[in-house]
């Protein structure tokens, strides 16, 4: 797999016939392993082991209804009340991260209001901080650390 533009993680790796499958730590089960997985799995690392996010308030693939459409989050960080902090979108290395990214992940929002949107494809990391109750946002040059995902709530 391709590497990316975060810190090297070992991860436990197994042949399923011609698949590979990856271990999910917050799923507690393997997962094909595709580039987008590598990307998911690389920045959920990054943000248990780096930023010190609680991998207990971290869902993968979480199921949600839209205008009568099932749709799954890539990973939403949530505080220990169950409310949802920051969804992030996770894309292949060789997808660009374009508007229609971020719209995506905003559409997501519509649902779960929360204070922060952060997309990657592993490469390249856009984090949006949200005023709701405002209607602004404002882009970050950095991924914000846990403490600042409670104060922004």
């Amino acid at each position: 797999m391709q590497p990316l533009n975060l810190p090297t993680y070992s991860f436990t790796i197994k042949a399923e016939g011609e698949r590979k499958l990856i271990f999910d730590n917050i799923r507690k089960k393997y997962v094909v392993l595709t580039p987008e997985e590598w990307v998911r799995q690389h920045f959920i690392r990054f943000l248990t082991e780096e930023m010190h996010y609680p991998a207990s308030l971290i869902s993968v693939e979480l199921f949600l209804k839209l205008n009568n459409t099932s749709r799954r989050s890539d990973v939403v960080v949530f505080d220990k009340n169950g409310k949802p902090l920051m969804i992030i979108e996770c894309k292949a290395p060789a997808v660009p991260l374009s508007q229609a990214t971020f719209d995506q992940v905003a559409r997501y929002n519509l649902k779960m209001k929360v204070s922060y949107l952060l997309i990657t494809n592993g490469l390249q990391h856009y984090c949006c901080r949200l005023d709701n109750q405002a209607g602004t946002y404002e882009f970050l040059d950095y991924v914000p650390g846990y403490n600042e995902l409670l104060a922004g709530s």
